[in-house]
C-alpha cells in the first residue's frame, strides 16, 4: 500500500488498487470516539476522496484490538447539552455521514469490536457492513438507554435498510448484539474471520453500490413505551413512524431536534452519569494487580448461597459448596441447575459454557480442606450464632492467605471477625438476589480489615464480573439502611388505611421498577421483620416493623413463597389480598398526602446519613448504590441525585411539615446545611 495521507486520529491509505482505506486510530486510547477533532477529520478525508475521480471504493475499518469505534464522545455530548453547543456537533456529524452515503464510489465499513452508536451509524451512511465473527465484536444503537436518540442518521437510515418494525426493536431496547445476531437482523451483510475481513470488505465493493431498497410502511402499529422517565424510546419511535413517508433529510431534522430536546433534560443528564459511575465502579481506581482467584468456597446453600455458588462458577471460578444438610444441599443444587437453563434459554450462554460451569461445583456436606482457596463466602442463616460458629471453624480450616466473607445483609462483619484468629482477612461480600440479574456487590469493610483484603476483596468482585461500592461496617450498611425506612413508611401507609395498589401504582410511576408493597412481598415478609428488628435497634423508631407485618408472619402471609402476601398469587396473576383488611385502620388523613415524594423523602434522608457518618465514601456511591441494588429510577439519578433535582431547601421545608405528625421525617444535620447554605452533595 502507498499512503496518500495520514493524520493524528485516522490514516488514509490508497493501494495499486485504488482502493481508498481510512483506518481509525486513535493515538493513546483503547477506543476509537467521535469527538469535534475526530469529526473535522473525518470531513477532511471525505474533500480529498471526493475530489480523487481515479477511487474505485472506499473502506472504513480500526485498528484498535476490541473495539471499532464507541460512538460520540459522551462526556463531549453532556457538556454540550449544557452549553447549548449540541445542535451544531450534531448537525456537523449528519452533515459528514451524509456526504459519505453521496459517494459516488462504493463504501464498505469492515467492524470489528464494538461497533456503538455513532460507531454504527457511520457503517449505516456506507453501502455495505462486513463485520468479523469475533466474541469481541458488538453491535447496535444503545443511545436510548443514555436518554439520547440516535441522530447521526440511524433513525433514519436503520428502517430504509432493515425496515421499520426490526428497527424499533434494536433502537428501542439499546442492545449491543453478536456478529451472527447482527446478520440475522441485516445490521450487517456478511462476518468472517478477523484476518480476512478486509479481502471480505473488498470483494464486497465488486456489488457496486447497494440499490435501494424499497419502502414499506409500518405493518402493526407498535404501543408508545411506557413512561419510565426516559422520553428518548417514545422520541425515537415518534422518528421511525414517521420517516418512511418523508424525506431522509426531513427525518434528520427530527433527530436533530429531539437530540438536542432529551440532551437538555434531568433525566438525560442523570443517565448519562450513570454510564460513567459503571465505567467507574469496573475499574475501580486501585493500580495494584492481584492473581485471579481459581478456587473459592460458599458455606450455606439456601437462596443466597446456591446463587453465589453458581455465579462463581460461570465466571471460571472452582467452587466447594458446602451444607451440613444434605437436603439444603440438593435443593442448592436443583437452583442451580435452573439458573443455568435459563441462562442458555435465553441466549446468555451456550449449552457447553453451561456445562463447564456446572462441572467447576463440588458439593459436600463435611468440612473440606480450604487451605487452597482464595475466598470463603459464608451464606449461613441470618442469625448471629449459627455464624459466629461458622467463622471459628472456617478461621481453624483456612489457609494463611485466605480471606473468609459474609454475605451478610445486615448484622455487623466486626462481631464475626473477632470469632476468628486473623480479623484483618475478615470482609463483607454482600450479593443481592437474584445474583445471577444484580450486579452489586457491598464490600462491608470491618473494623479490623486490612487494605490488602479490601483491596483484594475489590478486585475479586470486579474479576468475577460485578460493581462493588465499599461501605463501612455499620447496621443496615448502605442499601439495606436506606431502603427500610421506605418500605416501613409504605407498611404503616398500607396499614392506617391505604390502598396497596394505590401506594404501589405511585412509586412504579414515579419511576421505581416495583412498589415497595410488592417488593416486601419478593423480599419476604419474615426476612422484612428479621431486618427492620435488627435496623430498628440501632436506629429506632424509623425502621421499627409495623404491627400488621408480625400478624402477616404469624399467619404464614409471607409473600409469593406461601401464595399470599400483601397480595394473592396464583400464577402469574396477582391481587389485593382482602384478608388483610382485619388489620389495618380507616385514617383519611393518610390519603391526603403526594406518596410518592413522601417515601422517598425519607430515603433521601437516610442516604444524607450514610454521607454524614462516612457509611460510604461520596455521594456517588450512595447514587449508585441504591439505583445498582435496589433499581432506584436510573433517570432520577439515585437518591441524593434526586434530592438535588428536586431542590434541597424544598425538600427540608417539605420534611419539616411532615415532622409535625411524625417525627421521622426529621431531616438530619447535613442535609440541612446543605439546604440553608445553598449547596449540594454533588459538587460537580
Amino acid at each position: 500500500m502507498r499512503a496518500v495521507g495520514s493524520r493524528s486520529l485516522i490514516q488514509r491509505e490508497i493501494g495499486s488498487d485504488r482502493v481508498c482505506i481510512l483506518t481509525f486510530d486513535r493515538p493513546e486510547s483503547g477506543a476509537n470516539i467521535f469527538d469535534a477533532a475526530t469529526m473535522s477529520e473525518l470531513s477532511e478525508h471525505v474533500d480529498a476522496i471526493e475530489r480523487d475521480s481515479s477511487l474505485r471504493g472506499l473502506i472504513i475499518t480500526s485498528a484498535k484490538k476490541s473495539i471499532f469505534i464507541a460512538g460520540a464522545d459522551l462526556k463531549t455530548l453532556r457538556r454540550q447539552a449544557q452549553t447549548g453547543e449540541m445542535r451544531d456537533f450534531i448537525a456537523g456529524g449528519q452533515r459528514v455521514f451524509n456526504r459519505i452515503a453521496a459517494l459516488k464510489i462504493p463504501t464498505v465499513t469492515a467492524i470489528h469490536g464494538a461497533c456503538a452508536g455513532g460507531g454504527y451509524e457511520i457503517t449505516l451512511a456506507c453501502d455495505w457492513r462486513v463485520a468479523s465473527d469475533d466474541p469481541a465484536t458488538r453491535i447496535g444503537l444503545p443511545e436510548t438507554t443514555l436518554g439520547l436518540i440516535p441522530a447521526w442518521g440511524g433513525s433514519t437510515r436503520l428502517p430504509r435498510l432493515i425496515g421499520a418494525e426490526k428497527a424499533v426493536e434494536v433502537i428501542l431496547k439499546g442492545k449491543l448484539y453478536s456478529a451472527a445476531e447482527a446478520q440475522k437482523l441485516g445490521l450487517v451483510d456478511e462476518i468472517g474471520p478477523r484476518d480476512l475481513l478486509l479481502d471480505l470488505a473488498r470483494k464486497k465493493l465488486g456489488e457496486g453500490k447497494r440499490k435501494a431498497s424499497t419502502l414499506a410502511k409500518m405493518e402493526k402499529e407498535i404501543p408508545t413505551p411506557r413512561a419510565n422517565g426516559n422520553a428518548a424510546p417514545a422520541r425515537a419511535l415518534e422518528i421511525v413512524n414517521k420517516t418512511l413517508t418523508i424525506s431522509p433529510d426531513e427525518s434528520m431534522k427530527l433527530e436533530l431536534d429531539a437530540i438536542v430536546d432529551l440532551g437538555k433534560t434531568e433525566s438525560t443528564q442523570n443517565l448519562i452519569r450513570n454510564f460513567f459511575l459503571a465505567e467507574k465502579y469496573k475499574k475501580g481506581g486501585s493500580s495494584k494487580q492481584f492473581d485471579k482467584v481459581a478456587h473459592a468456597a460458599v458455606i450455606g446453600a439456601g437462596v443466597m448461597g446456591s446463587g453465589i455458588a453458581q455465579w462463581l462458577s460461570s465466571r471460571g471460578v472452582t467452587v466447594i459448596l458446602r451444607d451440613v444438610s444434605r437436603e439444603v444441599l440438593d435443593r442448592g443444587l436443583a437452583n442451580i441447575e435452573q439458573t443455568y437453563t435459563d441462562a442458555v434459554k435465553r441466549g446468555l450462554m451456550t449449552e457447553e459454557k453451561a456445562k463447564r460451569g456446572r462441572a467447576r461445583i463440588i458439593c459436600s456436606t463435611a468440612p473440606m480442606e480450604l487451605r487452597d482457596v482464595a475466598f470463603v463466602i459464608e451464606a449461613a442463616s441470618e442469625k448471629m450464632e449459627i455464624k459466629k460458629e461458622i467463622f471459628r471453624e472456617l478461621s481453624m480450616q483456612a489457609g494463611p492467605k485466605t480471606i473468609i466473607a459474609t454475605n451478610t445483609s445486615a448484622l455487623p462483619v466486626s462481631e464475626l471477625a473477632d470469632c476468628t484468629v486473623s480479623p484483618d482477612r475478615v470482609i463483607g461480600l454482600h450479593f443481592f438476589n437474584p445474583v445471577s440479574r444484580m450486579k452489586l456487590v457491598e464490600v462491608v469493610v470491618a473494623r479490623e480489615s486490612s487494605d490488602d483484603t479490601k483491596e483484594r476483596a475489590l478486585a475479586f468482585t470486579r474479576q468475577i464480573g460485578k460493581l462493588p461500592v465499599v461501605v463501612r461496617d455499620s447496621p443496615g450498611f448502605l442499601v439495606n439502611r436506606v431502603l427500610f425506612p421506605y418500605l416501613v413508611d409504605a407498611t404503616e401507609l398500607f396499614e392506617a388505611g391505604v390502598n396497596a395498589e394505590k401506594i404501589d401504582h405511585a412509586l412504579l410511576k414515579w419511576g421505581m421498577p416495583m412498589g415497595p408493597l410488592r417488593l416486601i412481598d419478593e423480599i419476604g415478609i419474615d426476612v422484612t421483620v428479621d431486618i427492620a428488628t435488627t435496623l430498628e435497634k440501632a436506629y429506632g423508631r424509623r425502621d421499627r416493623p409495623p404491627e400488621i407485618l408480625r400478624k402477616m408472619r404469624a399467619a404464614k402471609l409471607l409473600g409469593p413463597k406461601t401464595g399470599s402476601g400483601f397480595y394473592k398469587y396464583e400464577g402469574k396473576a396477582q391481587s389485593p389480598n382482602e384478608s388483610l383488611a382485619q388489620w389495618r385502620r380507616d385514617d383519611a388523613s393518610k390519603e391526603d398526602v403526594d406518596l410518592a415524594n413522601r417515601l422517598m423523602f425519607l430515603m433521601v434522608n437516610e442516604a444524607a446519613r450514610c454521607i454524614e457518618e462516612k457509611v460510604v465514601e461520596s455521594p456517588a456511591d450512595a447514587d449508585y448504590g441504591m439505583i445498582l441494588g435496589t433499581g432506584f429510577a436510573p433517570h432520577r439519578g439515585g437518591p441524593l441525585r434526586f434530592a438535588e433535582d428536586f431542590g434541597l431547601e424544598k425538600i427540608a421545608e417539605e420534611m419539616s411539615r411532615l415532622t409535625k405528625t411524625d417525627g421521622k421525617f426529621e431531616p438530619c444535620e447535613i442535609l440541612k446545611k446543605h439546604a440553608r447554605d445553598g449547596t449540594k452533595f454533588n459538587e460537580s
